[in-house]
């Protein structure tokens, strides 16, 4: 089993700067792809971000510019630094991985709890 686990939400006044942790653990064999995702409330859950093993970056163009996402392979952790979060930010932050459990087996989506993220005008 793979758990992903958040850290580092929270409220933030706008023009500030946060950064988000994500570490994954338990029976992981590879990872492909580690992204960030985010749903406001009434609204779809969206990309954020998503960065491969390889170090393709994919950004969503709301954040193009204030965000940056990095991610240690060998730790198996991925980071969203956020720098000039506006109020329309705010949304509950999710992590995901996509993840070998062994290396004859399929990759599959895990994603984390979430984390909420508050962005004050």
């Amino acid at each position: 089993q793979v758990q992903l686990v958040e850290s580092g939400g929270g409220l933030v006044q706008a023009g500030g700067s946060l950064r988000l942790s994500c570490a994954a653990s338990g029976s992981i064999s590879s990872i492909y792809a580690m992204s960030w995702h985010r749903q406001a409330p009434g609204k779809q859950r969206e990309l954020v971000a998503t960065i491969t093993t390889g170090g393709r970056l994919i950004y969503g163009d709301s954040v193009k510019g204030r965000f940056t996402i990095s991610r240690d392979n060998a730790k198996n952790t991925v980071a969203l630094q956020m720098n000039s979060p506006q109020p329309e930010d705010t949304a509950v932050y999710y992590c995901n991985a996509v993840v070998k459990v062994s290396p004859t087996s399929s990759y599959i989506a895990v994603w984390g709890q979430g984390t909420q993220v508050t962005v004050s005008s």
